[in-house]
Order: C-alpha cells, then structure tokens, then sequence
C-alpha cells in the first residue's frame, strides 16, 4: 500500500509498505477512505520530536472495514467507520470510568495517511455508521477521529457550563473546535485568541462572541478588559507551548479550571500563580471513544459542522505538500484522500 513516511525533519514522503495484517483476534484492517494531517504531526516534522527514521504516521481516518479477526463481533467487511486515534477495549476499569484514552489494551492507529490501517481493539475503539455516508459528511465525520472530540475534552475538561465565559487559546483545528464545543456546552462569552483572519471567521461561525488577535500580555489584557477584570470561568489551553499555558493562567479566573490538550513542548507550569489564585489544570489525552456517540449524533442531526476547520483537500500522492501547507500556516487542516 501507499503510506505517508517520516524519514528527517521536513523529510516527508509517501512509500510503499504492506497492507496491515491481523495478528491478533480483536483487530480489524480498515481501507482508509480519508486521512488528514494534525497539528501534532508538525512537531516531528519540524524536528521538536524524536523520529523514527521511516516510521509510517498519520492518526486520524474513517474509512470502510476490510477484514476482522475471529473474536470482532460488532463489525464486518463493508462497515464504514470513524476511527479513534487512541484504541480501547471500551471494557477495562479505566474505560468504565470515561477514561478509553488510558485504556490497559490501548492501541494506536499508525497509519492514518495511507491506504490501509489496523485498529487493534474494533469492537471497543469503532463507531459505525447507517451504511456509507454522503461524501458531503466525510469531513466532519474525520474530525471525529482526533480534533472534535479532542476540542471537545477541552471544553470538558475546563467545565464549560451554560451561560459561561470561556476562553479559547489557540486557533488550529483543534482550537476551533474547542470553540464550537464550548458553543455547544452552553457558554454565553467565548473568547477565541486569533490573529489569522480565516481562523476568526471560522471561530465566529463555530461560536465565537469575541475575537481578540493580540498576543501576550496585550491579549492577556483584552481579555480580562472583555470580563471586567474579572477573568474567564473556563480556558482551554490548545497548543502545547509554555506562552499559550501561561496565558491560559493569566486570563483564568480564581476558581477556574484550565483544559489543556495541547502536546506539552517546554512548559512551566506556573504552580505559584495556580497556587494564590486556586486555579486548576485538567486534561490530556482526548478519550475519543467516550465522547464519540454523542459527537455523532450532533453531527448527523446538523448541529454541528467541525469539518469546516479543512480548508484544504489534497489526494495523498501530494501529502508532502499539505505537510508544507500546514507548516506554513497556508492551511488550517488538510485532508488526504487516498
């Protein structure tokens, strides 16, 4: 099969390797119908990881189910299904308590852009589908994968609640849809920290009520001019750097929660300031699995559109380019179709 490989920093090519088998019985090989590029695939590219020179990689993909192993029983050949980058037995303790992300059988997907990729637990980590849906779906259907439901936890993780400030750093994908979460989880006020123009119209479109472009202690200032002083009853923190962690602090009100998903890349917390200020930090890993049937649903019922967040669609013979686009912030999110 076709398979995006990482070879160096900025060294990105699309190679043949074999199609997945199973090996083990819970595990089902799915065709990847589409595959995209996330913003956390960027710190390898960009050398702030560890590579393995030739690995395959890619984490998110919906697609339609080739094969299973003899102990699947919820799934068959012909399903189209969204795949959760974190795989789970939806079974174990951790799972039980909402948690799939930490699951004790937990799996990877490794090969989302590419042709073929292996999900090691189907029947706990898979979410079908009413037979294959409308092309006009695949991209919102996608972010289900990883972005929605990671914005989501976010939101979650912070403790939106109806008639709420909340306040989103980071205008990636990711961001974006922590907008569009803490729109839907009922906030009165969300703030989206952006300066790039395309990004505020899509976080207005998700929800957004206020959009502030300043940066550091400007937009800090912004921010608690927009709450009186006061600060946001909930931050989602969705970058990963030690500037956007300590903004999320700085605009937190006393009592609040940060959640943060972001990929930690050199950070600091400032226990000091959580300390005085009795400000909280919550979150990880997104546990997709957990927030997947309701994300579903608000998707196939119109409610929500988180696949507007690709503004760029590229076949996966060009994934080199969408890795570049995206670097360069000439792209939001790129999707690959095989």
């Amino acid at each position: 099969m076709r398979a995006t490989t990482i070879h160096a920093p900025g060294d990105i090519r699309l190679e043949e390797r074999p199609v997945p088998s199973i090996t083990e019985p819970t595990q089902a090989v799915v065709r990847v119908v589409a595959g995209c590029v996330c913003g956390s695939d960027l710190w390898p590219y960009r050398g702030e990881n560890p590579i393995d020179a030739g690995s395959t990689i890619g984490h998110e993909c919906v697609g339609v189910i080739e094969e299973v192993g003899k102990d699947v029983r919820d799934f068959r050949p012909g399903d189209f299904v969204i795949v959760p980058f974190v795989h789970c037995d939806n079974t174990c303790p951790h799972c039980v308590a909402g948690m799939t992300s930490a699951c004790v059988h937990q799996g990877f997907t490794a090969s989302g852009q590419a042709e073929y990729s292996l999900v090691h637990q189907a029947d706990g980590s898979l979410i079908k589908t009413d037979g294959m849906p409308d092309d006009s779906l695949i991209p919102s259907l996608l972010t289900l994968s990883d972005v929605m439901a990671t914005g989501w936890h976010a939101a979650v993780a912070a403790g939106v609640q109806p008639g709420s400030t909340a306040v989103v750093v980071g205008d990636g994908a990711v961001g974006l849809c922590g907008v569009l979460a803490a729109a839907e989880l009922g906030a009165e006020r969300v703030v989206a920290m952006s300066r790039h123009e395309p990004r505020q119209k899509i976080a207005e479109r998700f929800g957004a009520t206020h959009v502030v472009a300043e940066r550091g202690e400007e937009g800090e200032q912004r921010v608690l001019d927009l709450t009186d002083g006061v600060g946001a009853d909930a931050v989602l923190e969705c970058v990963g750097t030690d500037g956007a962690i300590k903004t999320a602090f700085k605009v937190a009100r006393p009592g609040s929660t940060v959640g943060f998903v972001g990929v930690p890349h050199g950070v600091e917390l400032p226990v000091r300031r959580m300390f005085q200020r009795n400000v909280g930090l919550a979150g990880g890993i997104a546990p997709v699995r957990t927030y997947l049937p309701d994300l579903l649903d608000r998707v196939l019922e119109g409610r929500i559109e988180p696949g507007l967040v690709f503004d760029l669609t590229l076949p996966l013979d060009d994934v080199a380019e969408a890795y570049r686009a995206m670097d360069e912030r000439r792209a939001i999110k790129v999707m690959l179709r095989p």
